[in-house]
């Protein structure tokens, strides 16, 4: 498995502090945020996952803990909008350049408004899919809002 990504490029180019670490992937787990950071050895709460989706038909990007849901309302409040949903994975792909379960919001094919769940700020450091399946970065909370130039947001229901 190659460590160097788009994703990890971007943040050697931005001068961020990070660790990339690997693990099993396993395709067919439920839900691959957990299964991350199962593997890890991490609370899920500091393993975030990256979800594309649609605010009032844009796309935009959202960065949450692992093991909590979004809240689609919440989600297009903090994009000023009035409905939001999830993107279709064939649709993330092709806009992301990255494959479902190893899309990572740093260094996208496209770069699209992007919000971080603020709770993720409280932490000393969190994991981000790394721009592959079974590859992670470590990284500080606000370094990934900064790099991505996210809102940090209330987005969990």
């Amino acid at each position: 498995m190659s460590k160097t990504t788009r994703a990890t490029q971007t943040l050697t180019a931005a001068k961020v502090a990070f660790t990339v670490h690997s693990y099993d992937y396993d395709p067919n787990a439920e839900r691959v945020g957990l299964q991350a950071a199962e593997a890890l050895g991490e609370e899920p709460h500091r393993v975030l996952k990256t979800l594309m989706a649609e605010v009032d038909g844009k796309p935009v990007c959202v960065v949450v803990p692992s093991d909590r849901e979004v809240s689609m309302k919440k989600l297009a409040s903090a994009f000023r909008g009035k409905s939001a949903n999830m993107m279709k994975p064939a649709d993330a792909e092709r806009l992301t350049g990255y494959h479902v379960g190893g899309i990572s919001p740093f260094g996208q094919k496209k770069a699209v408004p992007t919000a971080m769940e603020e709770a993720a700020l409280a932490e000393d450091y969190v994991f981000i899919n790394g721009g592959q399946r079974g590859l992670q970065v470590r990284l500080a909370p606000g370094d990934a809002l900064a790099v991505l130039k996210a809102a940090a947001a209330p987005l969990i229901a």
